[in-house]
């Protein structure tokens, strides 16, 4: 059951003709608001091929966002991330320092990551794909996110809760991420492709 499309058909008769209206579930309209993500319970993540031969994980730990869900529109719904540079972690300190560096992130002068979205759109069943601008650095493109929707819940301190979690993948060198280092035997230690992953749990505001 999709967030956006479970909806009640209704016939009506105009000037002798049938005229088909939809009518929103009260179930999904009541989702229609504003969120704060929960960073305790949330994380974004990354994934890259290190020396051709291995992948290697990691996550910003330092993020705040919120969302807005229409329940009844999902083109009105919007996304809004901000990601803390220096928060990254990759389980080991003298590469989480290499990548807070001016060979990657430059985290001092950049110390924010932004995401702002600028449209929504259903999919498919519970998929639904985000798109709007990343800014990295200061280099801003357009990424689409794809999200599946976790379903909804009252936490048991009474927090209304939605999840999402989705991917999406970027070629870093777009934004200006480009150190490298060549292989003896070919290729290259950090590839340009990186997996970006989301799970996200949203708390709903009075």
């Amino acid at each position: 059951m999709g967030l956006f499309t479970r909806r009640n058909q209704n016939v009506n008769v105009q000037d002798g003709a049938a005229v088909a209206t939809l009518t929103v579930d009260p179930a999904l309209a009541a989702l229609t608001g504003d969120y704060v993500i929960d960073a305790a319970h949330s994380s974004i993540g990354f994934t890259v091929r290190h020396a051709m031969v291995t992948n290697v994980r990691g996550a910003f730990t330092e993020h705040e966002g919120t969302l807005h869900l229409d329940g009844a529109d999902p083109a009105r719904s919007t996304a809004s991330i901000d990601v803390k540079i220096a928060s990254v972690d990759t389980g080991i300190a003298d590469r989480d320092g290499h990548l807070r560096s001016g060979d990657f992130f430059d985290a001092e002068a950049f110390p924010l990551m932004t995401f702002r979205s600028t449209e929504a759109r259903q999919l498919g069943g519970d998929t639904y794909r985000i798109t709007g601008e990343l800014t990295i650095k200061d280099v801003t493109r357009p990424l689409s996110i794809d999200l599946e929707f976790n379903g909804s819940a009252t936490d048991p301190y009474g927090n209304e809760r939605v999840g999402f979690e989705g991917s999406t993948e970027i070629q870093r060198s777009d934004w200006g991420l480009t150190w490298n280092a060549a292989l003896e035997a070919g290729g290259v230690m950090v590839s340009d492709k990186v997996k970006l992953t989301f799970d996200i749990s949203a708390i709903k505001q009075a």
